[in-house]
């Protein structure tokens, strides 16, 4: 089996000082990539700020072999968004791999929910997301390649008690994956997203008798996947969590039509309506829409959707 090399590649790990980052960047480094370790160094909820972890993963990727350098800027603004990109182009003088890992928690209940808090969560995960991608745009239209790596959460998916910003960020994510995906396929940009599980600061507290059994170097195999010039996959989410990799799906029931809907006759067909059982995955939003226009042109006003 031949392995899987990034010779010549420079990548951006963005929250890489410690956790699942701090194991993408140390993977990545090994595979022959030069890495750009961003981190602040700050608290779980992104108070205070030291160079002190990201300098230490540095000097792991060095001693192995590697070739890796700091970056401590914030990734909540677009100015020092920019700044870290521009650490990868001025230095390495390209960027080929973007891994938006960075992120905190200040989880609160809907009740207790002030604006500062869910104002900075949703400005370091969904906008330093964003942002960073944006500033790696150019960079990898003008080189006609690129890989972007994001990171969501099944908080964004089903939801989890006490954490509004959070989830909504990571839902944001979800939507953001899909349409870079899109927009990036004409320049050989392919952008996916994990939701991964694994002991982090963010989780140990969460996880119980599971935590070590999710190490989160199990995790970083599958953005080196994703990484990879080998790769072809693009506009896609995986579950990645002790050594389980899976694809998430949109789907939906065939659901109820007819055009002249009641909601009594919404109450009488509620059931069926909700049966997951014959559920159909949905890729893009033409196919969505493809199954009502189907519908409308079959012009029978009592028709139920059973396809």
């Amino acid at each position: 089996m031949s392995e899987i090399r990034l010779d010549g590649q420079v990548a951006v790990v963005t929250g890489a000082g410690r956790g699942l980052g701090r194991e993408h960047a140390l993977l990545l480094g090994a595979r022959g990539a030069a890495v750009v370790v961003n981190d602040l160094g700050g608290a779980l909820d992104g108070a205070g700020g030291e160079a002190s972890p990201a300098e230490q993963v540095v000097a792991q990727i060095r001693a192995a072999g590697g070739t890796a350098t700091v970056d401590t800027n914030d990734v909540s603004t677009p100015e020092s968004a920019s700044r870290i990109v521009a650490t990868a182009t001025e230095t390495y003088g390209r960027l080929d791999i973007l891994v938006n890992n960075a992120g905190i928690l200040r989880d609160r209940s809907m009740a207790k929910l002030t604006p500062e808090e869910i104002g900075s969560v949703l400005d370091v995960h969904l906008g330093g997301t964003i942002w960073t991608s944006r500033a790696a745009w150019p960079v990898m239209t003008g080189q006609g390649y690129g890989r972007i790596i994001n990171t969501t959460s099944a908080a964004g998916l089903f939801g989890n008690f006490g954490q509004t910003g959070y989830a909504a960020a990571k839902a944001g994510i979800w939507g953001v994956t899909k349409t870079l995906a899109i927009e990036g396929a004409r320049n050989g940009i392919q952008v996916n997203a994990i939701e991964p599980g694994a002991r982090t600061r963010m989780t140990e507290n969460l996880l119980g008798d599971l935590a070590d059994r999710l190490d989160p170097s199990l995790v970083a195999p599958v953005v080196l996947w994703l990484a990879a010039r080998e790769c072809a996959t693009t506009g896609e989410v995986y579950n990645v969590g002790g050594g389980r990799v899976a694809r998430v799906v949109i789907a939906q029931t065939p659901g109820f039509f007819s055009r002249e809907i009641t909601a009594e006759a919404l109450r009488d067909g509620w059931d069926a309506l909700n049966d997951p059982g014959r559920a159909e995955v949905m890729t893009t939003f033409q196919q969505e829409m493809g199954v009502l226009v189907g519908l409308l042109a079959d012009g029978d006003p009592s028709a139920v959707a059973d396809a």
